[in-house]
């Protein structure tokens, strides 16, 4: 199993970014991806989840009408626009997969049994 995350950089307040995490090793139908972030000194916390095989997405507060999950099944691969990014966006952003097999608190980093290494996003102000 590999996930591998791509897509971080510098960007200004107000400005996008597109993280992509390429999953291999899954069946991707079978699978829920989210992403998580951890500033420097902070615990990780997720970001967003979706669930692959019916699209259904999940978000925390502070992104809602900011960030965007999706999936491209021909390539693997999930992805998280950011728009409007804010210098507390500052973060590594990891993606994380599990196979869905029934309903699971999708914001616990427990939940997750694979990671990627990170990429990072740095939104200057």
């Amino acid at each position: 199993v590999q996930l591998v995350e791509s897509g971080g950089g510098l960007v200004q307040a107000g400005g996008s970014l597109r993280l992509s995490c390429a999953v291999s090793g899954f069946t991707f139908d079978e699978i829920a991806i989210a992403w998580f972030r951890q500033a420097p000194g902070k615990d990780r916390m997720v970001v967003s989840r979706i669930i692959v095989r019916d699209g259904e997405t999940e978000y925390i507060d502070d992104v809602k009408g900011r960030f965007t999950i999706s999936k491209d099944s021909a390539k693997n691969t999930v992805y998280l626009q950011m728009n409007s990014l804010k210098p507390e966006d500052t973060a590594v952003y990891y993606c994380a997969a599990r196979l869905v097999t029934g309903w699971f608190p999708w914001y616990s980093h427990r939940q997750y049994t694979d990671w990627g290494r990170g990429t990072q996003v740095t939104v200057s102000s």
